[in-house]
């Protein structure tokens, strides 16, 4: 029997189910792997005090992630909303020493509706020791820009610029998604050498809460297979796009993207890849 490949999300838990850990285990779900998780903070809005993000202590971190490998082993791993400072030390040390053979970081810092995910004291942390251990990051434009110190990324070019800049900071491949630019939804990865885009269909829809998680969690899943990276990133483009055509919502909020859609439509977008 060939099992499962075993896929970590190191992650907040979004209470609603769009995004966070939710969104990761549906996609791992649907991409035949094996999903485990760590959760670092439960993100859910208090009608009285009005908080929204509850940290997990540094204890409960480790001790997920020690069961989790201890119990099952790791093959691929990504992280999401680490939040704080310590946090993301804690991380770095527990990936540093993890057996994990592929490494993911979506430097999640601003959700879907501008809310802030990630301290200030903690963007230096972040850059400094986790961004050098991944084999991807995924910054969005907004995370892009905050990584490099509030440049302004308005275009495609600028895009590009941004993805060789950040590639210094020590990850083999960059990510940029450009979702929140106008046009079609255009990313750019670069590798040290060569700029490739990937260009899907703009889909014309604000039920897309978690897609970011999606995109992420379903490019370390096909990594996790052994695709390369540049194919795990369009097979991934491919499921989150095809997720968000068919989002919904159950009432006048902003809603999820659909994880099961390629699956229970039986369709899938295709992807124009292109060297820049």
């Amino acid at each position: 029997m060939n099992l499962p490949s075993r896929v970590m999300t190191i992650a907040g838990s979004a209470a609603g189910g769009s995004a966070g850990i939710q969104a990761d285990l549906k996609t791992f779900q649907e991409l035949d792997v094996y999903g485990m998780s760590v959760v670092t903070a439960i993100v859910g809005r208090h009608p009285q005090t009005d908080k929204n993000v509850h940290l997990q202590t540094i204890e409960a971190i480790e001790a997920q992630f020690a069961t989790a490998t201890k119990q099952v082993g790791i093959d691929a791993l990504k992280t999401g909303m680490l939040f704080s400072k310590e946090i993301i030390e804690k991380a770095a040390d527990l990936i540093a020493g993890s057996s994990a053979g592929t490494k993911v970081v979506d430097p999640v810092m601003v959700g879907k509706l501008d809310s802030k995910l990630l301290a200030d004291d903690a963007i230096n942390v972040l850059k400094e020791r986790l961004v050098p251990l991944a084999d991807v990051i995924t910054p969005n434009v907004p995370e892009a820009s905050y990584l490099l110190d509030g440049r302004e990324l308005r275009t495609v070019d600028d895009m590009k610029q941004s993805a060789v800049d950040l590639h210094e900071l020590g990850p083999q491949y960059v990510l940029v998604k450009g979702g929140r630019l106008k046009g079609e939804a255009v990313d750019v990865l670069y590798d040290g050498k060569t700029l490739t885009a990937f260009e899907a269909p703009r889909i014309a829809t604000e039920n897309t809460s978690g897609a970011g998680c999606t995109y992420s969690a379903a490019i370390t899943s096909y990594m996790s297979k052994g695709h390369s990276v540049p194919e795990a990133i369009r097979l991934a483009k491919s499921f989150v796009t095809t997720a968000i055509e068919y989002g919904f919502s159950y009432n006048d909020m902003v809603g999820p993207t659909y994880h099961a859609a390629e699956r229970m439509k039986g369709e899938a977008h295709k992807i124009k890849v292109e060297k820049l």
